[in-house]
């Protein structure tokens, strides 16, 4: 192709372009054939909600309904939106009544009239409603009613009070349930109780009489809260009574103090308590649930059961109080709970608290028969796993028996693990979690073991008697310490053998425990005088003995005064339901335990010094050498009597706990069993001059049965031949 043929090609191509930019359309517009037309943007909703669209030869604009305002009068659906405007807002109301509430719509707004007004059927203005005259008892029983613009007042009569919440119902008070000489007796062996009866006393007279003075509602929490602390700081508070009037009391001044408190959540915590109050406040009663917790404790339930069925009193108030040592205080009232079935009082089931101690109460009083029951979850004190010799029982105080006692009426147990149980009770009170323990079976392994081994151990012990009774070589202080040392437990085990489990019989279970606890404590003052004969026998070098009578006064005497002590105090702790010891009711048990432990310390610290002191005479320059490995070998068996003896019991305290296990039963019973053999072994059988003793009194045995024998064997010769000898003076024929 040549220049002039490109040329061309060049200038048409250029003529076509200008002809078809000719034909194009502005923005906003469309072609239709030869011609451009208008586009409508309104047809695809480009304005979005509460707008209206507007078109234009080539283009579209946007405008507010009424009620919504944009930033610009016009605009597109790039440039503003439509939002609503507040017609409540600026100060200024729209609505023709000064009394009428503006309530802002989307788009508009509407006129309301407030509480205590109604709409006029005239102008539509608001018109002051009358409530006394609507409702004559909106006061309620002993309230006067007195209208206001917008509202009205109650005023109380005496004897009554609304808590100081002019417009909610009179409420009748009963000011004698805080009355502090009730039950004098009572309340002056507790001062606390006193003085908490009497400052609540006094704020509900207060509150009854029109126009006098009281403290408000946080004030008097406080106040009561640390009377409680008080009562509670003295320790354990003695009897079921205490504990009744102390939850009794403090649940009467929760229903007083909720109405009078004006935050809708109010906690406190104090020493020894902590507690969580609910109140709502309103002309219609409260729905829906109400969550209230501790740290140890959770209480749900609904708002209805503190309104009540009854005539609403304008306020409903829930409280959850936990007490965080109580459990020490009520830990024995379980009289209620062992009055079940006969198959229930034969297993003997024993019970402990597990959990803290709570109160859970409404404003409304009638709370017996709930229409729903309440939840509580309980925080275990000690973490443990039911298992065949444990559950968990939801329990609550019943006040109503004359000492006070758990109860499971009307609660049962929803669910429970090894920490957190759930309890669900139809009506109110206060509460806990027991751990109900099943006693360990007596099997018949066992009953072989304890009947077998006391008595190999009964023989031993009557072989060592007999021992240090009559063996002559071994006389002297130590073996009249061993000889009263097995007759008291010679005495002891067979009163176990035979007693131990006669619980049928209280009165003869008493003695059994009453001998027990006397002959095992006899034993244990016998092995601290032998300690204190060795110190003396190696650090004293005349004058080593010591006085019978001292010993007798000391060995018998001081088991015997603790006895008569322990049963003066409390003569129901001898014998149980489970056997005939020591009770485990108001720490009793360590009547026994107290003094043993001291006489193991006690034995310890002077075998230990003993074996200091031998140690040193054995470094010494010149020493006794026979009489120091006498004394030796005396230390050593001693040191192994006290950690048998002291071992057993050991055992013997986490047995009679109420959590006793199969293996502490057993280590006991093989322990209490083998006492006696290992006390022979070690007194006598390891001892050179008894086991001489020993073979003199076998070889004479021996020869006198061989002495006898060869006399038998002389006479019966004698005889064969005496007819021959007599045969002529008898004069009779031998044939």
């Amino acid at each position: 192709m040549g220049p002039k043929s490109a040329l061309l090609l060049l200038v048409l191509h250029l003529i076509l372009q200008r002809s078809a930019l000719t034909h194009m359309c502005k923005i906003g517009y469309a072609k239709e054939g030869k011609d451009c037309v208008d586009v409508d943007e309104c047809e695809q909703e480009l304005c979005g909600e509460h707008a209206v669209c507007k078109n234009t030869l080539g283009s579209y604009y946007c405008v507010c309904e009424r009620g919504f305002s944009s930033r610009v009068d016009n605009f597109t659906a790039t440039t503003g939106q439509c939002v609503d405007i507040n017609e409540c807002g600026g100060g200024n109301s729209p609505c023709p009544d000064s009394h009428m509430i503006c309530v802002n719509t989307m788009g508009s707004y509407r006129c309301e009239c407030p509480t205590g007004f109604t709409a006029g059927r005239g102008d539509g203005n608001c018109v002051d409603i009358n409530e006394c005259n609507r409702d004559p008892h909106i006061c309620g029983q002993g309230g006067s009613c007195q209208n206001s613009v917008g509202g009205y007042s109650c005023t109380c009569d005496r004897g009554y009070s609304n808590f100081g919440n002019k417009q909610t119902r009179c409420t009748k008070l009963t000011c004698d349930q805080f009355n502090p000489d009730s039950d004098q007796t009572l309340t002056q062996s507790m001062p606390g109780l006193q003085k908490l009866k009497a400052l609540m006393k006094k704020n509900c007279l207060s509150l009854s009489t029109p126009g006098e003075e009281h403290l408000t509602g946080q004030a008097l929490m406080e106040n009561v809260f640390t009377a409680t602390d008080e009562m509670l700081s003295g320790g354990i508070l003695g009897n079921g009574r205490r504990v009744s009037m102390l939850l009794g009391t403090v649940e009467s001044a929760m229903r007083l103090i909720g109405p009078q408190l004006n935050d809708p959540i109010s906690k406190m915590e104090t020493d020894h308590t902590e507690a969580e109050l609910a109140v709502r406040k309103a002309r219609t009663p409260p729905t829906g649930r109400v969550i209230l917790s501790t740290e140890n404790a959770e209480l749900q339930a609904n708002w209805e059961i503190a309104s009540g069925n009854q005539s609403y009193p304008g306020f409903a108030m829930a409280a959850l109080i936990m007490y965080k040592d109580l459990e020490s205080s009520a830990n024995s009232s379980f009289d209620k709970l062992n009055k079940g079935s006969e198959e229930e009082e034969e297993t003997n089931i024993s019970y402990q608290i597990n959990s803290k101690v709570v109160t859970a109460c409404v404003s409304n009083p009638d709370t017996k028969n709930l229409p729903e029951p309440v939840t509580l979850t309980f925080k275990h004190l000690e973490d443990r796993v039911e298992s065949a010799e444990m559950n968990y029982t939801c329990v609550y105080w019943d006040e109503s028996t004359p000492e006070g006692s758990w109860s499971t009426q009307g609660c049962f147990r929803a669910s429970s693990n090894a920490t957190y149980t759930v309890c669900r009770c139809n009506h109110l009170s206060s509460f806990a979690v027991l751990m109900a323990l099943y006693p360990v079976p007596d099997s018949f392994e066992l009953r072989m073991i304890t009947w077998v081994g006391l008595s190999l151990s009964l023989g031993c012990l009557f072989l060592c008697i007999m021992t240090f009774s009559f063996c002559r070589p071994i006389q002297g202080t130590r073996n009249t310490i061993h000889l009263h040392l097995c007759v008291c437990l010679f005495i002891a085990d067979l009163v176990f053998l035979c007693g131990i489990t006669s619980t049928h019989n209280p009165g003869g279970c008493a003695v059994v425990a009453g001998l027990l606890h006397f002959f095992f404590l006899a034993a244990f003052c016998w092995m601290l005088l032998e300690g204190v004969q060795l110190y003396r026998m190696l650090v004293l070098v005349f004058n080593t003995t010591l006085k019978p009578l001292y010993m007798v006064a000391v060995g018998y005497g001081t088991p015997l005064i603790i006895v008569i002590i322990s049963a003066l105090a409390y003569p129901q702790g001898y014998g149980s339901k489970r056997n005939c010891w020591l009770s485990l009711e108001r720490g009793f048990i360590w009547s026994f335990f107290g003094p043993v432990c001291m006489i193991v310390i006690i034995n310890s610290v002077f075998f230990l010094m003993t074996v200091w002191k031998l140690a040193a005479k054995f470094s010494s320059l010149n020493p006794d050498m026979s009489k120091l490995h006498k004394i030796r070998g005396f230390t050593v068996t001693a040191i192994a009597q006290l950690c048998v003896l002291g071992g057993m019991w050991v055992f013997g305290c986490f047995l009679f706990q109420e959590e006793g296990t199969v293996v502490m039963l057993y280590l006991f019973t093989l322990l209490n069993s083998l006492q006696g053999a290992l006390i022979f072994i070690m007194h006598c059988l390891l001892s050179k001059t008894v086991r001489e003793e020993y073979s003199k009194l076998l070889g004479n045995i021996c020869t006198a049965q061989k002495k006898r024998y060869s006399e038998f064997s002389t006479n019966q010769t004698s005889n064969s031949q005496q007819p021959l000898r007599s045969a002529p003076s008898t004069g009779e024929s031998q044939i």
